[in-house]
């Protein structure tokens, strides 16, 4: 008997026609995975809360893909359910869904208001599940299985000491809410995965990566648990995306994935 014809490998990491709703996306994750994910033809969704933002990244994408954007960020039930209904309004489906949207509010726990953790708790863990509940109806409906990708970080697994009293319970939350979700959701094929950062280049860490007094001292603590020798850049960050996103990962599920250049094998 003749054996079939072998599949690239590579085919398995195409994303061409897939509709994905990325939340989150004028950030600095948000935005390196939409120009990824775009110029390999997937069908985008950008949700954020800066409509020019929004204008501005959607007008830069030039790949093969088409783009939507919805200036809303996962907030109420309705922002999310809204996310939605414009990529199925759109595309007519959802295949994956990037909850890159959050926040950190950094305080002594003795200093910080109840108000400031509370909205740290809303952004990075209610946000997420906002999300999951509106795309998991809709992938449950429609029995097509498909793919959850949440962002998470180190500081789910790891305390710090500079007054992240609220930042670290919500990452420690959002991996346990990939994991109770790809055990509840696995028999219907929809796989739910966490991909957990150390620091990477955005606004809110760009002063990282300067050359002053400060910056040198914090770098040079961080790089000395850090194997590789480097902090990230967003882009360093899109292949495991991809890879998630795609047929390439059909077994797996329920897993954080560290992105760290070894930061948590220290």
């Amino acid at each position: 008997m003749a054996l079939a014809p072998a599949v690239s490998p590579l085919a398995r990491f195409t994303l061409e026609r897939r509709s994905i709703v990325i939340t989150g996306a004028t950030g600095a994750l948000g935005s390196a995975a939409a120009r990824a994910l775009n110029a390999l033809g997937a069908r985008l969704t950008l949700a954020g809360g800066n409509a020019d933002k929004l204008d501005a990244l959607a007008a830069e994408l030039d790949g093969p893909g088409p783009v939507e954007t919805v200036r809303r960020r996962p907030d109420t039930p309705d922002d999310a359910e809204a996310i939605l209904s414009a990529a199925v309004k759109t595309y007519g489906d959802v295949h994956g869904l990037l909850v890159a949207s959050g926040m950190n509010h950094v305080a002594p726990i003795a200093d910080m208001k109840v108000e400031d953790f509370d909205a740290v708790q809303s952004a990075n863990v209610r946000g997420s599940w906002l999300m999951c509940q509106a795309v998991g109806r809709h992938m449950l409906g429609h029995g097509g299985g498909g793919s959850v990708v949440l962002v998470s970080s180190t500081r789910g697994r790891l305390g710090h000491s500079a007054g992240y009293s609220a930042y670290c319970p919500s990452k420690a939350a959002v991996d346990l809410l990939g994991r109770s979700l790809a055990a509840e959701w696995g028999g219907a094929g929809i796989r739910v995965n966490v991909l957990a950062p150390t620091v990477f280049r955005s606004e809110l860490t760009a002063w990282m990566y300067e050359e002053d007094e400060k910056a040198t001292a914090t770098r040079e603590a961080m790089l000395a648990r850090i194997p590789l020798g480097r902090l990230a850049e967003p882009d360093d960050l899109t292949g495991a995306l991809v890879y998630l996103l795609s047929d390439a990962s059909s077994f797996v599920t329920g897993q954080v994935l560290y992105l760290d250049g070894g930061y948590t094998a220290c």
